[in-house]
């Protein structure tokens, strides 16, 4: 059964992106550090490296679910993030346009669109992006794994990625450790 997984490299204090992140495609100030584990790409990586290892299963997904923000600062990846799996994005308010055939914008709430990306992923998982769309899966109950990338850097400052979570204690079960030079690569399961 497809699982709902959050992949999010992360800063030791919390932070997913630098000050300023707000230009299109931008990590914000000093943020493309929280990216450095990925390497120099697959050729360049043993193919059993915890980060290609980490980085596969990523890309083995079936649906992709992202917030409308993070969507529109990659423009939803010009519609293909990989392999050619649909990408599902809830929203209030539908663009007007879409101009790609593989994004689906979903108005009738998180439940709903998580419901259509796991049955468009069949028996594979939905990746999650984005802070806020992470933080509506977790209130709503639909987010079963947390895949964080956590990197020995200090932001200080940026974009955090539970920022405005209300203070609810929610227990997760770490059911995965791999290191990596310059990661700790944290695999959690949501506790029901």
């Amino acid at each position: 059964m497809a699982k709902t997984v959050l992949s999010m490299s992360m800063s030791l204090d919390g932070f997913i992106a630098g000050p300023d992140d707000g230009r299109p495609g931008s990590f914000g100030s000093g943020g493309e550090r929280l990216h450095a584990w990925l390497g120099e790409g697959p050729d360049l990586r043993p193919p059993d490296a915890p980060s290609q290892v980490v980085f596969d299963e990523l890309l083995a997904t079936g649906a992709v679910l992202t917030g409308r923000r993070t969507g529109d600062f990659v423009d939803y990846w010009g519609g293909d993030h990989h392999d050619g799996v649909p990408i599902f994005v809830p929203t209030h308010r539908p663009p007007a346009e879409n101009r790609h055939e593989r994004v689906h914008f979903v108005a009738d709430g998180i439940e709903s669109c998580v419901a259509q990306a796991k049955a468009a992923a069949g028996d594979r998982d939905v990746l999650v992006h984005g802070a806020v769309t992470a933080q509506s899966c977790l209130r709503a109950g639909v987010l079963d794994v947390l895949e964080i990338q956590l990197v020995p850097v200090l932001l200080g400052r940026g974009k955090l990625l539970f920022d405005g979570l209300e203070p609810e204690q929610r227990e997760l079960d770490l059911v995965r450790t791999l290191e990596a030079p310059g990661v700790l690569l944290l695999r959690y399961e949501v506790r029901r």
